[in-house]
């Protein structure tokens, strides 16, 4: 159990929280929702013991382990992944290297001797004997492969040392888990994993995620932060917003009433005030009225951006026609695998699959910013395009203010249009002015969908869009996306945006290849779950086959 005390935590004369009382209880998953800003990410530090409060304590049950996943993608570049998730229970990883140390000495003495029996003690009641199958069974869970396991972090990519501090997290049965978006730059598959993961996890977790399907899936409980206090409900996301609606539309039904009967007492007051024979009525009708007071309803502090794409002319009926198309990455191998496919004027196809390389080498091959290799592509006569890259980088690195910015890609020339679609995208007036380089990474995604909501363009292709937003900002793009008439290209790792937004699935096997469905998400997953993992098994073993 871990709860926060009377907790106030100030930046400057700001009180970020004020007086937060709340228990976390074993067995249960919290699900910690907030606006952006409203502190999920500072709570979960004050609860971790990285931030000291103002005032008031955080108090944890004699005797349990806390983890918490680590947001260092370079701390533990010096170890091998092995032992990166071993770190996780430290004090296990100590007596290990403590024992190492002491079997590797040449003079063992007697009291090395005894020493490590000591250890060996405390090594066997942790169940240190089956630390590595553990963390090998984690790491193979998210789709780190076991040759990866010796491997040192600093020789893996950056989703890879995600899913490795994620294992670090979950590794040696922690009584207290706290994790900060564990879900961002998963593959569909590794969420779906750790879904599994924490539905079975039996002592308590405190989440913070943006993504609305897997806090759905996993939590018993949500946490609501909003004007600097904490209020606990039970239940998932779905849950907790319609019981948070259901209390709103109820006080505002009480106070309804309760102004009907004000009315009704002034107008009583009024008449018969005056009257000696009401006097007495009318006195007591005073006092009644004194009493009655209105519940205060404040409106949620979260802000929803208004997205909606209207291309400016309708897409024909010849789209895109990719044939045979094929990319090498890097290293030499097929990323792209004489991949063909045709796409209809309805269609809004989520690319999925572990093969993120891929996914961005087709849609930059597609938005003209790479050259395939081989094979050929071809767009309609009717479509305009808008991309959204997954590195956006570039796209700031210069001195403009937010409304130049979006000024050079505007068809109109004329700063109160631009504004208003800024404005939209909640950034007021003043924010106009501010530069592009200095914007958060959730600013820089709103300002690129606001690039491409003023394209007009009728086929749109999104590179991870979610990633970086806000619940509201995710939602928001989710029903832009179901509504837009034109077609979409999408790769996202949040489940609810490609259920909802897609009418076909292509996914990416490791080789190149791809397979592709009219279908949705679930549907996909549910009818082909074995024929894809039977593919994907015999890609990679024509690859072990192809390097002996």
């Amino acid at each position: 159990m871990i709860a926060a005390n009377n907790v106030t935590y100030r930046v400057g004369k700001k009180a970020l929280f004020e007086d937060v009382n709340i228990k976390f209880t074993e067995g249960n998953c919290y699900g910690l929702i907030g606006a952006n800003g409203a502190g999920k990410s500072t709570f979960l530090k004050i609860l971790s013991g990285e931030l000291d409060t103002t005032n008031g304590e955080i108090s944890i049950t004699p005797g349990q382990r806390m983890s918490v996943l680590e947001q260092d993608h370079f701390k533990y570049d010096e170890y091998t992944v092995l032992d990166t998730v071993i770190m996780g229970n430290q004090r296990l990883y100590d007596i290990m290297k403590e024992k190492e140390a002491i079997y590797a000495k040449e003079d063992f003495s007697d009291e090395d001797g005894i020493r490590a029996s000591e250890l060996e003690t405390e090594f066997a009641e942790m169940n240190g004997w089956e630390a590595e199958s553990d963390a090998a069974t984690l790491l193979n869970g998210l789709g780190i492969e076991t040759e990866m396991h010796y491997s040192l972090m600093k020789d893996l990519d950056g989703n890879s040392k995600v899913k490795v501090l994620l294992a670090r997290a979950l590794f040696g049965n922690p009584d207290i888990l706290l994790l900060d978006e564990p879900t961002n730059h998963l593959d569909l598959d590794a969420v779906e994993w750790l879904e599994e993961f924490l539905i079975n996890f039996e002592n308590t977790v405190i989440v913070v995620s943006h993504d609305r399907y897997f806090l759905n899936k996993v939590c018993t409980a949500t946490a609501d932060i909003d004007y600097g206090k904490i209020q606990l409900y039970a239940g998932n996301y779905d849950f907790w917003y319609e019981s948070s609606q259901l209390m709103i539309r109820q006080m505002k039904e009480a106070n309804k009433k309760k102004e009907e009967k004000i009315k009704e007492l002034q107008e009583f007051i009024s008449r018969f005030s005056a009257n000696a024979s009401k006097s007495k009525q009318a006195t007591s009708r005073k006092r009644a009225l004194e009493k009655i007071q209105l519940d205060e309803i404040k409106p949620s502090s979260r802000k929803y951006p208004y997205i909606d794409f209207k291309p400016d002319r309708e897409i024909g009926n010849e789209v895109l026609f990719v044939e045979d198309l094929c990319y090498n990455g890097p290293d030499g191998q097929p990323l792209l695998n004489h991949v063909s496919f045709t796409m209809g004027h309805d269609d809004k196809i989520a690319f999925i699959g572990s093969n993120e390389q891929a996914k961005t080498a087709l849609f930059k091959i597609l938005a003209g910013e790479m050259e395939p290799d081989s094979g050929t592509y071809k767009w309609g006569v009717t479509t305009s395009l808008a991309y959204f890259p997954k590195d956006n980088t570039e796209e700031f690195n210069n001195d403009y203010t937010i409304t130049d910015w979006l000024m050079g890609y505007s068809p109109v020339k004329d700063v109160t249009y631009v504004r208003g679609f800024l404005g939209r995208m909640l950034f007021p007036g003043e924010d106009g002015v501010k530069k592009v380089k200095v914007l958060s990474g959730g600013e820089k995604v709103r300002c690129l969908l606001s690039k491409m909501m003023i394209s007009g363009a009728n086929c749109l292709i999104f590179d991870e869009p979610t990633n970086h937003l806000d619940m509201e900002a995710i939602t928001a793009l989710n029903n832009g996306v179901i509504k837009f008439p034109g077609v979409v290209l999408f790769s996202c790792h949040d489940h609810q945006f490609v259920q909802t937004s897609a009418n076909r699935i292509i996914e990416f096997m490791p080789d190149g290849t791809m397979i592709d469905k009219v279908t949705t998400y679930d549907e996909y997953m549910a009818n082909d779950e074995m024929a894809r993992k039977r593919t994907i098994y015999q890609a990679q073993a024509e690859e072990e086959e192809e390097e002996d």
